[in-house]
């Protein structure tokens, strides 16, 4: 579990809401997120955890409210629940072209890395032929080839088996570990409470709770 969050948060969601019409997707909430910190947005489909994670990723627009990095401008990285990835490239070949897409100037070495990292066993066969397991990895290494202050992922192990998702937890404790920051929406509160210092609970787009695991755990 991640220590205490001290000190300005490195993004913080202050009032964000979001309207389609006469339907509130999300109503006005806020969040702070620090370095080294894990958070767990929980709660059933439909309860705006990905609302609220697509606006703090800056992919969708907030109706009202901002995002704002206090300390500077954050990178972020953000792995939407859908994989991003090309099924007829391999893992190697959509880091290398997200890589480009990023602006990094030299992505052989960030590449390789990335891949030692989430330890994709095949890295050169075409991804659509990966397990569930592996594409989500790949998956969550696009989202960490800018070396990201702020991590963001959305269901990362739907769908998957414990072992698998043991694997995709350790690619984010190990970001903590170096000092970025996670927020990861997910409906396996156990790993959550292992995982996250934070809890933050949605229900109908609205934040019913935040605190630790245990006390969520114990409502």
């Amino acid at each position: 579990m991640t220590g205490p969050a001290d000190g300005d948060p490195v993004l913080a969601a202050v009032e964000v809401a979001r309207r389609y019409g006469s339907h509130v997707a999300l109503h006005p909430s806020s969040l702070d997120v620090h370095a080294g910190e894990t958070v767990a947005l929980v709660g059933p489909n439909g309860a705006g955890k990905s609302t609220l994670l697509a606006i703090l990723a800056g992919a969708l627009d907030p109706t009202e409210g901002r995002v704002i990095s206090p300390l500077r401008r954050a990178q972020i990285g953000w792995a939407p629940q859908r994989p991003a990835q090309y099924g007829r490239l391999s893992a190697r070949e959509n880091l290398r072209l997200f890589a480009r897409l990023e602006g990094i100037a030299d992505p052989e070495p960030r590449v390789d890395a990335v891949l030692e990292r989430i330890a994709v066993a095949s890295p050169d066969r075409p991804a659509g032929e990966l397990s569930t397991g592996e594409q989500q990895r790949v998956n969550i290494g696009i989202a960490l080839l800018t070396e990201p202050e702020v991590l963001l992922l959305d269901e990362p192990t739907a769908s998957l088996d414990p072992a698998q998702r043991t694997r995709v937890w350790e690619l984010v404790e190990s970001v903590a570990e170096h000092g970025g920051a996670a927020v990861i929406a997910t409906q396996h509160h156990r790993a959550a409470g292992r995982l996250a210092r934070t809890v933050v609970a949605l229900e109908t787009g609205r934040i019913v709770f935040r605190g630790p695991y245990d006390e969520y755990a114990g409502l």
